[in-house]
């Protein structure tokens, strides 16, 4: 699973993830790619799902990087605990999403293949995704 190995705020306030992303939109390295159609968190758990599937369809063939790093912690207060007495303890890691970022990129595999990677990939996210492709000048 991913994780930071050190951040320099324990807790973060949750904040809002709305808009349409201006970093990390287009395909950088592979030539097929995953692009999310809106707007969550995924978890450090759910990127691993992800990939896993991805890596088991190729069957150790072509390249898969991750786009995305869960680099915010998410608090929880233990069950049974009444209101007040503070924030929680840090329990996982999301990574905030935007719609149009690429959440994976592959390479070296043909099409077909690709694509069914990817939608079994997707069925992992809590995002709805489109499948992609690097456009060839």
């Amino acid at each position: 699973m991913l994780l930071p190995k050190k951040t320099k705020y324990r807790k973060v306030r949750i904040g809002k993830n709305d808009g349409v992303a201006t970093r990390g939109h287009y395909i950088a390295f592979g030539d097929y790619g995953l692009q999310s159609q809106s707007n969550e968190r995924i978890t450090s758990r759910q990127i691993e799902a992800a990939r896993q599937a991805m890596t088991r369809h190729i069957k150790r063939g072509g390249k898969i990087w991750i786009r995305i790093f869960p680099h915010t912690p998410v608090t929880r207060k233990p069950q049974d605990v009444k209101m007040g007495s503070g924030k929680g303890n840090p329990e996982f890691f999301v990574a905030k999403v935007k719609t149009g970022t690429v959440l994976f990129e592959m390479k070296g595999v043909d099409e077909t293949v690709a694509r069914e990677a990817m939608r079994l990939a997707a069925h992992k996210l809590p995002v709805k995704t489109k499948f992609v492709m690097r456009e060839h000048n």
